[in-house]
């Protein structure tokens, strides 16, 4: 094959990985319109324009913590509470890091953006999503989803800002769509593999703090019992 083949053929396996990771991260897009949305009217409500809204997506890209936020912002919560109530809520993502180092390890220049887009979502899709044909290009993947996931936030909370200006009504229950779309992707991810070991440890862990630690305190220590569990079981999970 010449160079110049090996380029189109390269740029055309781009192409395919890219619409790939575009029909996975079709149902991320139909929550995150109506989150982004959510969120989008409840800062505007708030007082904060879709400037505001936009520019959290963009850099803070935390999901249930940027609804969080809103009631921080307006309630005047000072740094010590915001920076406590956010490693409270976002500690999960210390467990999601340490299990994308090795896929993450060979990205060069691309891995902080990688790290900064690591949601609830991307970490679910990279991790689950499995395709062996030859042209698909894993490392360009990751960052497809990332970048697919990151984008349909921000422009949702932008328009849902925009949207806010010109309708007005009852936001309350509105932040409840994050839970919603957790339970969406947990039931998807339960029907698609036959191994259910890892949701159940999921599920028992967080009953056992919740009624232990109580539902103020219970996600770090839910978290550090999940990770101690499936390290545990981490050889048979390989095996099967």
């Amino acid at each position: 094959m010449t160079e110049t083949a090996a380029k189109k053929e390269n740029v055309f396996d781009r192409k395919r990985t890219f619409r790939q990771a575009f029909l996975d991260s079709l149902p991320v897009m139909a929550g995150y319109v109506v989150l982004g949305l959510g969120y989008g009217l409840i800062m505007e409500t708030s007082g904060y324009s879709f400037l505001w809204a936009m520019a959290m997506s963009i850099f803070v890209f935390a999901g249930s913590m940027q609804y969080v936020t809103v009631s921080l912002l307006t309630g005047g919560a000072s740094l010590i509470t915001t920076g406590l109530m956010t490693l409270m809520i976002n500690a999960r993502h210390f467990f999601y890091g340490i299990s994308m180092l090795g896929k993450y390890k060979d990205m060069g220049k691309e891995k902080p953006l990688l790290i900064h887009t690591l949601v609830d979502e991307t970490y679910s899709l990279v991790c689950t999503r499995l395709h062996d044909e030859e042209w698909f290009d894993e490392k360009k993947y990751y960052l497809y989803i990332s970048l697919l996931n990151w984008s349909y936030w921000v422009v949702a909370s932008a328009a849902g800002g925009i949207a806010g200006t010109f309708i007005t009504f009852d936001t309350t229950g509105i932040d409840f769509a994050m839970t919603a779309l957790f339970v969406v992707i947990f039931t998807e991810q339960w029907l698609s593999t036959k191994e259910h070991l890892p949701a159940l440890t999921g599920l028992g862990a967080s009953l056992i703090c919740l009624l232990v630690f109580g539902p103020d305190r219970f996600l770090i220590p839910a978290m550090v019992l999940i990770s101690a569990v499936l390290l545990l079981l981490r050889k048979r999970l390989e095996e099967k």
